[in-house]
Formats: C-alpha cells, structure tokens, sequence
C-alpha cells in the first residue's frame, strides 16, 4: 500500500490567531493518526504571516507528544539557517523521547525573504555549503571513535534523514548520499519528471537506504462535491496569488468569484504552479492521485491541504484517507 502522509504549515486564518493554528495543528494530527497516515510532517518558514509552524522543532515535540504511532518529523528544515550541531541536537532530544517516530527533512531554502534571512543570521553564500552542512550533521548522528565534538542527545541515533528539493540539485545530492529524497511538486512541478529521473539513476545504496525511495507533495482538497471543493480550494489560489504580489497575509476564507477578477497571467501561473493537485469529491481525488502516482511511479505522497475552515480541512483529510486502498489497487 503506497502510503499517504500530512505536510502542515498550521495555517493562520484571517481573523484568527498562531495560537489557535497550533491547536489545530494537534487536533489534525491526532485525527490523522487514527485514519492511517503514515507521516505527519511540519515546515519550517519565517515571517509569514499564515504559517506558524516557524519554530519547526518545538511543534513536532507537541504533535510527537500527542500521537502515539505515526512518525512525525520536518518537512523540512532549511539547514543554513542552522548550526547542524544544534540541529542534531534537538532532533536527537526528539528521537530520545519518542523513539522510532522521528524524520528528518533537509532543504537549502531560506524558507523566508532576504531581509528575514538576515534577521536568521544568514548569510547569502549559506547555501553553498548546504551539502558539507548535511554530512557535518549525518557525522553527529553516527559519531564515529574519536569524534572530538557530539550531539548529546543524538550521537548514535539512527534518525532517518531525507532531502527535500524542488530541483535538480536536491535530486543529485539526494541520489549520492543514498537518502529518501522529496520534490515539491505542490508548488514547483515544472522539474519533478527530471529530479526524479536525476535521482533514481544516479542513486547510490546507503547504509540508510538500498533503493531509491521517492515521496511528492501533491495538493488536495476533498469534499462531498466538486463544488465544494474547489470552492474550499480559493483560499490557497488566495493565499498563492497574495504571496506573489508581495502582499502575503493569513490564509483568507474562500472566495468562488477570486479567479475570475484575475489577470490571464495570473490565472495561467495558478494553473501551472498549482497543477500537482487533486480537488474535488472523492472520485475526483481518487483519479487525479493515481494519474500522479501511474506518471510518477511515486513511493509515498504527502498531501497539503489549505483551507480556511479547520472542520472541512479535517473533512478533507478523512475523505483523502478513505480513498487510500482503490488507489493502490488502481496502481
């Protein structure tokens, strides 16, 4: 069975508070426990202003601590802006206390703009170094004799860790070190044919992994009619279309009437950056995911579903969840 897993950013809603984000954020996952997720994944970005999950490490110590079987982790950490000692550290003080349950993600992204990332102490080459950066942290966890400087919690914890990308150089780095690798084809489609060709001829078995293992992000937004649905699904066209004017805010409720006020770029570049997404009622869904999963040949989807109202969004999940088995059988 090809599993499904949850990618939350614990959107803030207009007229709502981080606060109230995060709470749903625990109700989320511990509904999602129950209806068989495999992953339960949070993001790390920064100064904006729908997303609440920026202390990425402290809220998966809390949806860790709210579950009880489902693994939960980043999806991702952005490294640069981070010592990878601290890092090892803090996903080892997870691993300590919920062990066996605990990712790792890694991406080179800012997860914010420039002036943020300065504010982050970043410095605009950080990313370069981004591969020397992933086998400083792998080197904490495996702690070879000798290693002078440890991670404690982490030294000697088989923390599993994956790469994210929405290019080809995650791909590569990805294919070289043998890791799990995870394209953003939820909001970057345009490369996941060639990352994912990339990756899985260039993969090198690991003492990690022995065969390529690919997972994509896929939007979805499932309701009892396509109507509803695609209603429901504004909010993110909303939120995406904001972000790229440079006007980001709160996710914004539903507004059927958004796409057609737009411009026909505007519309075209929802249309393409949008396009990995299944929205509609449950057939719909179940076609779209096996179209993905029939072109992609992926391993695991991880599915991302912003809407404004948190009982549909759980609605969404639960009817998303339901469809999981036709569409392994359909594969």
């Amino acid at each position: 069975m090809i599993p499904f897993s949850i990618l939350d950013l614990s959107p803030i809603v207009q007229g709502g508070e981080a606060a109230q984000a995060l709470q749903n954020t625990l109700d989320l996952a511990r509904h999602a426990e129950r209806w068989g997720y495999h992953r339960y994944w949070l993001a790390e970005h920064h100064n904006i202003p729908s997303v609440a999950s920026a202390a990425t490490a402290v809220i998966i110590g809390a949806v860790a601590g709210s579950t009880s079987k489902m693994r939960v982790g980043a999806g991702g950490i952005m490294l640069p802006n981070h010592s990878p000692l601290v890092v090892a550290e803090q996903f080892g003080t997870l691993e300590s206390l919920y062990p066996g349950r605990i990712d790792l993600a890694l991406g080179r992204a800012p997860g914010s703009d420039q002036l943020t990332a300065r504010a982050l102490r970043r410095n605009p080459s950080d990313a370069d170094t981004f591969p020397q950066d992933v086998l400083e942290l792998m080197m904490y966890f495996k702690a070879p004799p000798g290693q002078r400087v440890k991670a404690i919690p982490g030294a000697g914890l088989n923390i599993p860790i994956w790469i994210l990308g929405s290019s080809l150089f995650g791909a590569q780095l990805a294919a070289e070190l043998g890791l799990p690798y995870g394209f953003a084809s939820h909001f970057a489609p345009a490369l996941v044919m060639d990352a994912i060709g990339l990756y899985r001829e260039r993969f090198r078995p690991s003492e990690s992994l022995d065969r390529p293992h690919v997972m994509l992000g896929v939007n979805v937004v499932a309701s009892e009619t396509d109507e509803e649905a695609r209603r429901l699904f504004t909010s993110h066209q909303q939120a995406f279309v904001n972000l790229r004017r440079g006007t980001p805010g709160p996710l914004p409720p539903p507004n059927p009437r958004f796409v057609e006020a737009l411009s026909p770029h505007e519309r075209w570049e929802i249309d393409e950056t949008l396009s990995v997404s299944a929205v509609g009622s449950t057939h719909r869904v179940q076609v779209g995911l096996e179209e993905l999963i029939g072109r992609t040949g992926a391993d695991e989807l991880i599915l991302v579903s912003q809407i404004y109202d948190h009982a549909a969004r759980l609605r969404s999940y639960e009817l998303a969840a339901s469809v999981r088995e036709q569409v392994v059988r359909a594969r």
